[in-house]
């Protein structure tokens, strides 16, 4: 199954606030830049998010960080997100006891994989004169590290060598009560 099975939009984001890899698991970068049209015409708002994290954070939850938006790969976890007069920064930690996390560590240090992609829902927007959808608000429900970003200018950034942590079964508890809860809704 897809995220797009769960009637999710993808935004991708690729920039010079490249994803970093920091101590070999750790990343950070932008997902979203404000008011950069992504390939397909869309601009993200300064706020958009503001709700949503608030909501998740309110709640206990978390957005899911998934490779090349596949809902049964999660690969890590994210520690730090939120919005700055840039965009939405995302911080957080690929988890080595998976397969795919260790193989993303090794794209990102070879600079192979770069770009970062939400996963969310529209909550609100409007046109713009050149037709361009604002995003308004927006239900952010994962970041994924992808190949191809929609956005070119969101990326991610690496820097390190050791992963930590055993959150393996946190994480797939988690992955499993959100895929609950995204079934429920349909």
């Amino acid at each position: 199954m897809k995220t797009s099975d769960y009637g999710l939009e993808l935004k991708f984001c690729r920039s010079e606030a490249a994803v970093s890899l920091v101590d070999g698991s750790g990343i950070e970068g932008y997902a979203s830049l404000f008011g950069l049209a992504d390939q397909g015409g869309d601009v993200v708002q300064p706020g958009a998010y503001a709700r949503s994290l608030a909501r998740i954070a309110a709640g206990g939850g978390s957005v899911k960080m998934l490779w090349q938006h596949d809902p049964a790969q999660p690969i890590g976890v994210w520690e730090e997100i939120r919005e700055d007069d840039r965009g939405l920064y995302v911080k957080g930690r690929l988890l080595t006891e998976v397969a795919q996390a260790r193989e993303a560590a090794a794209l990102i240090q070879a600079g192979a994989i770069d770009g970062l992609s939400i996963g969310y829902r529209t909550v609100s927007a409007a046109k713009d004169g050149k037709g361009r959808r604002l995003l308004e608000e927006v239900d952010l429900w994962e970041v994924s590290l992808v190949t191809f970003p929609m956005l070119r200018e969101a990326r991610v950034a690496a820097k390190g060598d050791a992963l930590g942590g055993d959150l393996l079964r946190e994480l797939a508890a988690a992955f499993t009560e959100a895929t609950a809860e995204i079934a429920s809704m349909r």
